[in-house]
C-alpha cells in the first residue's frame, strides 16, 4: 500500500470519527439546551458540588453542542474536542463515578474518541485544514 493510499485512509477515518462522535454529541448537548433538559441538568451538577453550577450547566452543555457541531466539521477541531473531552472527564469520572460501567460507556467512548482528535488532528478532510496554515501538510 503507497503512503498516499494510507493518508487517505486516514484522513477517511478521522473523517469518520468526527462526524460520528460530533453529530452524538451535540444531539445530547441539544437536548439540554432545546429540549428542556437543562433545569434538570443545572440541578445535577449542583449537587456534585460544583461551583457557579448554572454556568458550569451551561458551558457542558454548549460543550456538547457546539463542540460537536464543531468537530463534525473539523472547524476548530482540536479546541472544540478539548472541551468535549473536560466534559466527559467530568462526565464519566465524577458525575457517574458509582454508576456501572453500562452508565458510563458512552461518556467514556465520547472520551476517548475526542482525546484522539485533540492529539490527531481533524484530518485533510476538514474546514480547519482549508482555512489554517497550520494544518496544511
Amino acid at each position: 500500500m503507497t503512503q498516499t493510499c494510507k493518508d487517505n485512509l486516514r484522513d477517511f477515518g478521522l473523517l469518520w470519527l468526527r462526524v460520528l462522535m460530533g453529530c452524538g454529541i451535540a444531539y445530547h448537548g441539544y437536548g439540554k439546551i432545546f429540549g428542556g433538559g437543562l433545569p434538570g441538568f443545572t440541578q445535577m451538577v449542583t449537587g456534585m458540588g460544583m461551583p457557579m453550577p448554572h454556568v458550569m450547566a451551561w458551558v457542558a452543555a454548549l460543550s456538547e453542542f457546539a463542540g460537536g457541531i464543531c468537530v463534525a466539521l473539523g472547524l476548530f477541531t482540536r479546541a472544540a474536542a478539548f472541551f468535549v473531552f473536560s466534559t466527559m472527564t467530568v462526565a464519566a469520572f465524577i458525575a457517574l463515578d458509582s454508576a456501572p460501567y453500562e452508565k458510563r460507556e458512552l461518556a467514556l467512548a465520547f472520551w476517548t474518541i475526542s482525546s484522539s482528535l485533540v492529539l490527531m488532528g481533524p484530518g485533510r478532510f476538514s474546514l480547519d485544514r482549508l482555512f489554517c496554515r497550520c494544518c496544511k501538510k
